[in-house]
């Protein structure tokens, strides 16, 4: 079907822009509602995934040691919250980023008469606040399991928000920068395994080789764990102001990606 252009742009009269910030937020307020009447068909399945495979991996990292410490369970319960969130962002996110493209979906919303930078910020809002239940109903499961008792801070407020964001950052701004979901697929998949296998999350950054730990420190996943665990623990954690600058800087990457894809497609 033929749209008619604009006279003199050569663009669709819907498509032309609209100045104001009035009409940003009712965009981003139309775009929140459709973006959470399509995630009523999944949302609860994804919830119920990412808190099996946080307890999950944590009742399992628990079998690695004969003779568990309690130094070693608190390690593995404040880390069970990172755990539930990596493969979330970087996984579960991206791939359902590939799926919209297969079946068509995410051309569609795209195409839709609003700035792209409230759909954009509407998905991240939509994933972020998806991803904190299954993060704290995984760190219940592993604090029973391990008999741990928490000493939550203020601190864990903003901590598990920026985590939760810079996960799905980065992992929807790496689907929406790749071009050919199939690749997404096996980066995504790939660096999960990987991550989880030898990133610092339920153990201390000094068991690691040196030239390993440094490179964990600038990577997000360990100060993941580090800002988590400060809001959970007292004594436990130095080095905090660091490790949300490093997540803080891992966020504004997943933005760029974003803001890269959507300012081609303009």
């Amino acid at each position: 079907m033929n749209v008619p252009a604009a006279a003199g742009t050569g663009t669709p009269p819907w498509f032309s822009p609209r100045p104001g910030i009035g009409y940003w937020f009712s965009s981003f307020t139309s775009m929140i509602r459709f973006d959470f009447a399509q995630a009523r068909q999944w949302a609860a399945m994804m919830v119920f995934v990412q808190v099996m495979l946080g307890a999950g991996m944590s009742v399992v990292y628990g079998f690695f040691y004969p003779h568990l410490t309690p130094a070693a369970a608190l390690y593995i319960a404040t880390g069970t919250p990172t755990l539930a969130l990596i493969p979330l962002g970087f996984s579960l996110i991206p791939n359902s980023v590939c799926q919209q493209k297969l079946a068509g979906t995410f051309e569609f919303i795209w195409s839709l008469p609003v700035p792209r930078s409230a759909q954009g910020a509407s998905a991240f809002l939509l994933y972020t606040l998806l991803a904190l239940p299954g993060m704290a109903l995984a760190l219940v499961v592993s604090a029973v399991r391990y008999h741990i008792r928490l000493s939550p801070s203020p601190e864990i407020v903003p901590a598990a928000l920026l985590c939760a964001l810079m996960a799905i950052s980065v992992g929807f701004g790496m689907a929406v920068a790749i071009p050919k979901p199939v690749v997404t697929s096996l980066i995504t998949n790939a660096l999960s395994f990987v991550v989880l296998l030898f990133s610092p999350i339920v153990f201390p950054l000094d068991q690691l080789p040196g030239w390993l730990a440094v490179i964990q420190r600038v990577l997000p996943f360990y100060n993941m764990a580090v800002v988590i665990r400060a809001g959970l623990t007292h004594g436990v954690v130095t080095g905090l102001t660091a490790s949300f600058l490093i997540l803080l800087a891992w966020t504004a990457v997943g933005w760029a990606l974003t803001a890269w894809v959507v300012s081609r497609r303009g």
